[in-house]
């Protein structure tokens, strides 16, 4: 059931969750086009009912995950070395930061063109919001929402106090950094947990989910420490992660439990064995493993840009008369379907280039005893 393997060095993508990575932007898309499609349904006198067969919005809880195994993961040339914090930090930045602000100023621009785009949030932003939100300071809303100017930041702001938290660790060895890693995110939890009328960024901060990165980094620390299960249990972990994501609320106030856990079975699947299925027949199944691989290298352009495309995609189907004859669900499948290519193109054209640029801009010199950085292949 259980193997122990001498301590592998990192080798760029691990392919399986790269797979994991596009199941969870897709689950976020489809929370989001049933929505749309709900819209669609309602302008056209159609009935639609949205299925909640999975939690969808349980993709951000895969995605926390898999950020905490990977950095834990991928800094391994890291740990304890001179600069190492400087490299960590520039990496991060190159890697979130340039497509987030393009989207958020693009989302800003729409927003002050057309001011019904920022109606829900109570009126237009100021400037202490947008500052804050370029920043990945939480802040709350005029609708007391605490969420950023472009909303699917939210889970930015988790992300990048994450990285602050592991960079911190980053002197120690990779036992001691994922071990003050889960000791500084338990730490932050309980603090605001304990605190009456906590100050916003806090609150926020000190969300439970926040221990799903804890869960990442801890088989991070598995698979580093050579800890690998045969494919039969590998199997029944994955198995137990789709039946406890399918038997969970489409709504739940103990996230951590409903979703963050079998998302943490999953991602155990696919990291505590090998990097590659050891033989994918022809075919079909290697081009959907390549389609998966190729989608979960989009994954944050997808993430990061489908609300564009659905609502431009709805606005297409309505202006030309196309959404009553197509009925809600056909439009719900071209709602998913077209947001894929877009994000395809987004990431080879827009995200990569802006990441190299951007990466050769902040990155420290390298010094000369320290081995080339597998962060630096990490998508």
């Amino acid at each position: 059931m259980i193997k122990l393997f001498h301590p592998d060095p990192i080798r760029g993508k691990l392919v399986l969750v790269q797979g994991l990575r596009a199941l969870a932007a897709l689950m976020v898309v489809v929370h989001h086009a049933q929505n749309e499609a709900a819209i669609l349904a309602g302008r056209t006198g159609a009935d639609f009912i949205p299925r909640h067969w999975l939690p969808w919005p349980a993709g951000v809880d895969i995605f926390f995950v898999i950020s905490g195994f990977i950095i834990v993961h991928a800094a391994g040339p890291l740990y304890g070395r001179p600069g190492a914090r400087s490299r960590f930090i520039a990496h991060r930045v190159a890697r979130l930061v340039p497509l987030y602000w393009l989207v958020t100023g693009l989302y800003l621009a729409l927003g002050l063109a057309m001011p019904a785009l920022l109606s829900g949030e109570g009126g237009p932003p100021d400037a202490a919001r947008t500052l804050a939100s370029f920043l990945f300071w939480p802040m709350a809303r005029p609708d007391g929402a605490v969420l950023p100017l472009y909303g699917l930041g939210w889970t930015l702001n988790y992300e990048m106090a994450f990285y602050a938290l592991f960079a911190l660790g980053l002197g120690f060895s990779r036992r001691g950094a994922v071990a003050w890693l889960v000791g500084a995110l338990a730490l932050v939890v309980l603090a605001g947990q304990l605190t009456p009328a906590a100050p916003v960024p806090l609150a926020f901060w000190s969300d439970p989910i926040v221990l799903e990165f804890a869960f990442g980094a801890g088989l991070g620390l598995l698979r580093a420490d050579g800890f690998r299960l045969h494919a039969p249990s590998r199997a029944a972990l994955a198995a137990a992660g789709l039946f406890g994501l399918a038997l969970a609320p489409s709504e739940t106030s103990v996230r951590l439990l409903a979703w963050g856990l079998p998302a943490a079975f999953l991602v155990a699947a696919a990291v505590l064995g090998r990097d590659r299925p050891e033989s994918v027949p022809g075919g079909g199944a290697a081009r959907l493993l390549g389609a998966a691989e190729r989608l979960g290298d989009a994954s944050y352009a997808l993430y990061l840009l489908h609300p564009f495309v659905l609502r431009a995609v709805r606005e297409g189907l309505l202006r030309t008369g196309l959404a009553a004859p197509l009925g809600p669900w056909p439009s719900l499948v071209l709602l998913v379907v077209l947001t894929l290519p877009a994000a395809l193109l987004v990431h080879r054209w827009v995200e990569r280039p802006l990441t190299r640029l951007v990466r050769r801009r902040l990155e420290p010199a390298q010094p000369a005893a320290a081995p080339d950085s597998a962060v630096t292949r990490e998508r």
